[in-house]
This record gives structure tokens, sequence and C-alpha cells, in this order.
């Protein structure tokens, strides 16, 4: 086997420019939700060039409605496929999923950039673009690890699922889809950018809408009404309170170097009418975070509760009570026993391959990964090449190096859990 590792580095190296390629390409295709299939075309060239099964479909949107967890800004799916690609095992051995999603958010201000976002510029040991790092990068790691195995002559026992699927940017249609079609493993590995760190729990999300209710007035007497702008300033305090709330019962050592391990976020403001009046209603959007162990439900129960002791500190809000909505996009948290084999393996050949010890932590963001562990019951991991940091920003990029590092570890992945075929 030492050799096989060896044939698979050198095969890995020997193949940089390919893979940068397949990369450039992907990102040269805009693919934001509702344009996904440009970039889906280029993912489907790859794997055919590999041998795979291949099963391509735009998902069923009234299908996917009935189901508790679906979320997405669109009932129909038209030119947005799912793309499965299967490399067969033998059978005998362990399976695994390699999920990644193909949409990307939009660029926002070009004036921002450095370069054209959807151009793939290389520049020092980087690749620059939407999409770069925030994952397909991680997609582009993921196919190199199969078709390096391929190369060296190395046949599995148990399959491989590489899915390439939409809509994770707006909560996760794409890959509760493929779960719905059927597909299932032993294993999934989803290469989000974690900077080389291997997260077994990812945190979940919802949206929340918040309605302030307000008395209007002419601003010459504004003493005569009441401002929806003051009352919501009290409304934003008792959320920074329940922030502080939750995040001082976490005790996971994985999100000990996490500032704000579930963090509440007031995204967008929107309130008032004309300068001169007092305004009567203003609404709060915000996401709050949702612990890997916990219940979504209970989470909106508690917010709901602490919103209600608004009551006791104004007595406004006793008979004007907030109004709070659960809306848009949501995210479901999922983990798994870091002491989990598949998890050891990761980091086992992580250290191989870097010469560096595995450094575990939790996700502070939600991933697809919280389907594959509570709808279809496959432990899951998220490890990938990408910088979180840069992910949703300007001059996103993602190193090549790390890109290729990734690939070698998930190939050498994928020997250890599916195991060689004799």
């Amino acid at each position: 086997m030492e050799s096989k590792v060896k044939e698979i580095h050198g095969w890995i190296a020997k193949n940089k420019g390919k893979a940068v390629k397949l990369l450039q390409r992907l990102v040269q295709e805009k693919s934001v939700q509702g344009n996904e299939s440009s970039a889906q075309a280029v993912v489907i060239e790859a794997c055919r060039e590999m041998g795979l099964e291949i099963d391509i479909w735009e998902p069923d949107g009234k299908e996917l409605k009935e189901h508790e967890n679906f979320v997405s800004t669109r009932e129909y799916f038209s030119d947005s496929p799912n793309v499965v690609a299967v490399w067969k095992g033998s059978g005998g051995g362990r399976s695994i999923i390699l999920n990644g999603h193909i949409d990307v958010v939009p660029e926002g201000d070009r004036n921002q950039w450095d370069c054209d976002p959807y151009e793939g510029k290389v520049e020092n040991g980087k690749v620059y673009g939407r999409g770069t790092t925030d994952m397909k990068g991680g997609n582009v790691s993921m196919l190199l690890a199969v078709e390096a195995l391929q190369a060296a002559g190395i046949k599995l026992k148990g399959d491989v699922i590489f899915q390439s699927v939409i809509e994770e940017e707006s909560g996760g249609a794409g890959s509760l889809a493929a779960i719905l079609r059927g597909y299932k493993a032993d294993a999934a590995l989803i290469p989000e950018p974690t900077n080389l760190k291997i997260f077994p729990k990812q945190q979940g999300s919802m949206w929340f809408r918040i309605k302030v209710k307000g008395k209007s007035a002419h601003g010459g007497t504004r003493y005569e009404g009441v401002s929806a702008i003051e009352k919501s300033m009290l409304v934003v305090e008792k959320i920074r309170k329940l922030e502080k709330v939750r995040n001082e019962r976490v005790k996971d050592p994985l999100y000990e170097k996490i500032p704000i391990p579930l963090p509440i976020n007031i995204g967008k403001i929107a309130g008032g009418s004309w300068p001169s009046s007092v305004p009567d209603e203003l609404t709060l959007e915000g996401r709050i975070g949702v612990g890997p162990e916990e219940s979504m439900f209970d989470v909106q129960q508690e917010m709901e509760a602490f919103l209600q002791t608004l009551q006791a500190e104004d007595k406004w809000f006793a008979d004007h009570p907030v109004e709070l909505e659960w809306y848009g996009a949501r995210w479901v948290p999922g983990s798994v026993d870091g002491k989990h084999p598949f998890v050891e393996l990761i980091k086992k050949n992580y250290q191989g391959v870097t010469k560096k010890e595995a450094i575990l932590e939790a996700s502070p963001w939600g991933t697809d990964g919280g389907l594959f562990t509570q709808v279809a019951k496959i432990p899951t991991v998220v490890f990938g090449p990408g910088t979180t940091e840069v992910a949703h920003y300007p001059n996103e990029y993602i190193s090549i190096e790390n890109m290729l590092s990734v690939a070698e570890i998930i190939a050498l992945t994928l020997v250890d859990w599916c195991e060689i075929a004799q």
C-alpha cells in the first residue's frame, strides 16, 4: 500500500494544472441560484471522463415542499439540475457520499473586487473568483481524489457517491432532494471551507422576522405617539441578552476558540414612512444559530418565551406584543462523535499528508451536513480546503496547495473507509 500512497501523491502533484483548469472552468460559469446548469455541465463532463454512473434530475418542488425540512425561495427547479455520479465498488465495503454544492452567492459590488469575479484568475498560488472557496475548490478536490485512485489502478469495495447539488446557499433543497431520491451511504464528507480543520459538528440556523408596533403621530408632537424605532431598541437589547444566555450554556470544547458559538444576528431593519411622522411599525429580520445537539423547535420556543418577558419591562408591550415569525432559509444542525471511526480516519490521513496535528472544531455556520445526519441518519463530517474568512466576500480565493492536499486526504480516506478490492 505504501507504493500506492506515493503513486496517489505523485499523480495529484503532476495533475495540479488539470485541477486548476477545472476549477477555473467552474468559476467561469456564474452558478448563482437558478443558473446552475452550465456549471453542472462542466461537472457532468468530468464525471463522464471518469466513467462514473451519472444521475441528472431537476428536483420536484411539489414533492420537496411536503418535507418538513424543505426551504427554498423557489418552487420550480427548471434549469437547476442535481448531479450524482457513482463509482461502483465491487461489494462488501463501506460506502461514502462526497457532497458539494454548485450554487454560489452573488458577487455583490464588483467595484470591491480587484479582478473579474468570474475570471478564475491565478496568482501567487491562489485561484480567485466567486465560488473558489465556497465551494467549487472542494468539489474539485473530491473529483481529483476519485481520479487519482483510478489512475493508480485502485478498485474499491464500497461505493463512492459524488454529489454536486443545488440550493445549499438558501437551505439545502438540493441535498434534501438527493436524500429523498434514495441515496444512502455509511458516511458522508462535505468539503466546505474549513481552513483544513475537521468539523464533526455543524451549527444550524434559522431566519426570523420580528414586528415591533408603535403609535403614529406628527413629528412636531411626537410625545403624542409611540415610536416603533425606540421600542425596537428595547427588543434588540433583549435579543442581545438572549444571545448571552444561550452562549453561557455552551461548554463544548469544540467551540472554545469561537468568540460567539451561537450568534444571533440582526441583518435587516425596515420601518417608518415619513421623516415628520412617528413610526407606527418596524420590522427586524435576522438569523439565530442552533447548537449541534439542539432542537430547532426548542430554540424557537426559547426565543418566543424570552421576547414575552418584554411585557414586564415595558407596559407598552403588554398591550402591543411583538410578533415573531420564522421564515425563509434554515439549516439543520448536525453532530457526529469526535471519536467516530470516520473522523479518526480523516485525522490520520490529514496528519499523514500535512505532517501536522489535526484540529477539530465545530462549524460556526450551517451546512447540508445536518440534513445527512438528522434526515438520512448518515454520520457526516465537514472538512475542506477553502478559507472561511473569504467565503461570500469580495476577492474570494482558494489556495491551490490546500486544494491538492485535501484531494490526497480524501483519496486516502476513501481507501481506508471503502477498502481496496482484492
